[in-house]
C-alpha cells in the first residue's frame, strides 16, 4: 500500500542529500503523520510473528534533521524541542492527565488512559491500555490492547540500529510497578510481571513451576506469572547472585482478563 512512500524513505536514507528535495521531505513528514494516526507501525504481527518495518524507523530518524527546536506551550507548561506534542485528545477519545506527554508520531488508540507519563515518537499504544503514573514508553515500543503499565514502569525504546526490534508488550498484559523491559524483549499476551521485574535480552527467564527448570531469553511466554529472582554465577572473584526472572505459574483461564490482573499475582502471593 505504501510502496512508493517506502521507496522515497529508503532512497533518502541511503543518500542524505535527497533530504534537500521537497519530495523526500514530504515523504518523511507523511510517514510520521501516518504513525501518529496509527495507519503504519514500526513493528507488526504477521503470520503470528513480529516483524520490524525498518523503513518506518528510518523515516523517524530522518524526521529529526528536518525539524528545528522551538518553544512549545501547553497551558502553564513550556517546552523547547524539535518534536511537537500530540493534540486533540478529545477527538481521539484518549484520556490524558496533566502533565502527561506523548510526542507527535506516537499513536494512542481510543480509550487509552495516560496518567502523568511519557510516550515517545514511534510508539504504539493499543485501545483500553493504562499508562500509569511516571511510566515511560520508549521510541517505537509496541503496547497491545488492555495492557496495564503500572507506576514507574520503564519500557525501553530503540531507533538505532534500524534492524533492532522494539520492545513488544502484547494484549492483556499486566506490568507491575517499577518493572523494566528493554532491548526488544517480547512479553506475550496475558502475561503478568510482578513488581520490579527487569528483563533484557540477556536476562534468564526461568520457568520454575514444573519439576525441572525451563529457561527462556528475550521472550516471556503467554499467560506467565513472573517475579524477580536470582541465580548463583561463578566469577574469578567468587560466586555471586545474578538477577533473573522467575515464571512461577500461569494465569487461570477461568479468570476475567481485565479484573484478574492483580488477582493473578495475589494467587501466588506476589506484590503488584
Amino acid at each position: 500500500m505504501y510502496d512508493n512512500l517506502k521507496k522515497l524513505i529508503v532512497e533518502a536514507w541511503d543518500n542524505r542529500t535527497l533530504l534537500k528535495q521537497t519530495a523526500s521531505q514530504q515523504a518523511v513528514k507523511e510517514c510520521i503523520e501516518l504513525l501518529d494516526k496509527g495507519h503504519i507501525r514500526v513493528a507488526e504481527k504477521i503470520n503470528n510473528a513480529w516483524q520490524t518495518n525498518e523503513w518506518v524507523k528510518k523515516a523517524i530518524l530522518l524526521y529529526f534533521p528536518l525539524c528545528t527546536s522551538e518553544t512549545i506551550n501547553a497551558g502553564p507548561f513550556e517546552y523547547f524541542d524539535k518534536i511537537a506534542t500530540k493534540r486533540n485528545y478529545a477527538e481521539q477519545k484518549v484520556r490524558v492527565v496533566p502533565p502527561a506527554i506523548a510526542r507527535y508520531g506516537a499513536y494512542l488508540a481510543p480509550n487509552v488512559v495516560m496518567m502523568p507519563a511519557y510516550v515517545n515518537i514511534g510508539a504504539y499504544v493499543g485501545s483500553g491500555t493504562m499508562v500509569d503514573t511516571w511510566a515511560t514508553v520508549g521510541s517505537a515500543a509496541q503496547i497491545g490492547k488492555n495492557v496495564h503499565l503500572s507506576g514507574g514502569v520503564g519500557i525501553g525504546g530503540v531507533l538505532e540500529p534500524v534492524q533492532a526490534s522494539p520492545v513488544i508488550i502484547e494484549d492483556d498484559c499486566f506490568i507491575g510497578s517499577r518493572c523494566i523491559v528493554v532491548e526488544g524483549v517480547i512479553i506475550k499476551s496475558e502475561a503478568v510481571l510482578g513488581a520490579n521485574v527487569t528483563i533484557t535480552q540477556s536476562t534468564k527467564i526461568i520457568d520454575v513451576s514444573g519439576s525441572k527448570p525451563v529457561t527462556y531469553q528475550g521472550e516471556v511466554p503467554e499467560r506467565s506469572v513472573v517475579i524477580p529472582g536470582s541465580y548463583t554465577k561463578s566469577f574469578p572473584a567468587g560466586n555471586y547472585q545474578v538477577n533473573c526472572a522467575l515464571i512461577i505459574g500461569k494465569r487461570k483461564a477461568s479468570t476475567d482478563k481485565k479484573t484478574s490482573l492483580n488477582n493473578a499475582l495475589r494467587d501466588y502471593d506476589v506484590a503488584t
